[in-house]
């Protein structure tokens, strides 16, 4: 189908951003890459030995990346939070990957339905502002797992130039949220002036809550909170500023 020439703005963070704009592309929808969070891997901490694990888990690509950077054994079972997170997972060639939908909280579930306590713990890879809600479900289930958070999402500076212009222009745009850390900022780095012709597509309510109450046109949340279901809530948005 023909859609119509709204600038669609990506925020997530690389290389997860260029991954949604070829598909996007792939799509007919031209996009714009402006990442409000910057991926800085935390070299300083120290992995366990991966004899002393009973499997990973990963609720981001991210995650999976950064645990690739540094070790390069992949056969402890991985459990996965999402297709994004599984498919990183397969590409960088884990040779057990189980993939869950939803949340952490439904990963937690999922993980406690397919498997048991093991004498040896989990470890769960994260950035390093994770709440810790996800070990805590597990070990409500039994498991032991040992946290690393091998990164950080460090705010960026500014929006893109070609970004600002098109919030600039006092026409509709519409734009991708994929975490509530990059909602904030987003909403820090938008022009307060451009809100109202600011459409926003979030991949969950979670997500979309630092927007909320902040002005924009219209905030659509996703079906459900993977890259297919923000992509349905996009083509919802490009529908409807197009009638």
């Amino acid at each position: 189908m023909p859609y119509p020439d709204i600038p669609v703005i990506i925020t997530r963070a690389e290389p997860g951003a260029h991954e949604t704009a070829k598909r996007l592309e792939q799509k007919g929808i031209p996009a714009t890459v402006s990442p409000v969070l910057i991926m800085q891997n935390r070299s300083q901490v120290t992995l366990p030995a991966a004899a002393t694990l009973s499997g990973l888990v990963f609720t981001s690509a991210n995650g999976v990346r950064a645990y690739s950077a540094r070790r390069e054994d992949r056969t402890l079972p991985t459990w996965c939070v999402g297709p994004a997170t599984a498919t990183a997972a397969r590409e960088a060639d884990f040779e057990i990957v189980h993939e869950s939908a939803g949340n952490a909280a439904d990963l937690a579930e999922f993980i406690a339905r397919n498997s048991s306590p093991g004498t040896l713990p989990l470890l769960h890879v994260a950035n390093g502002a994770a709440k810790g809600d996800l070990k805590r479900a597990l070990t409500g289930h039994g498991f032991e797992t040992v946290f690393a958070p091998l990164y950080d999402m460090r705010p960026a500076e500014r929006l893109s130039d070609p970004t600002l212009a098109a919030l600039s222009a006092q026409k509709p745009s519409i734009v991708l949220i994929h975490s509530a850390k990059g909602a904030q900022r987003f909403a820090e780095l938008c022009p307060r002036g451009a809100r109202e012709q600011v459409a926003i597509a979030a991949i969950s309510d979670f997500a979309a809550r630092p927007l909320k109450g902040l002005d924009f046109n219209r905030i659509q949340i996703a079906s459900s909170p993977n890259e297919d279901g923000l992509f349905e809530a996009l083509e919802a948005v490009l529908a409807t500023l197009s009638a």
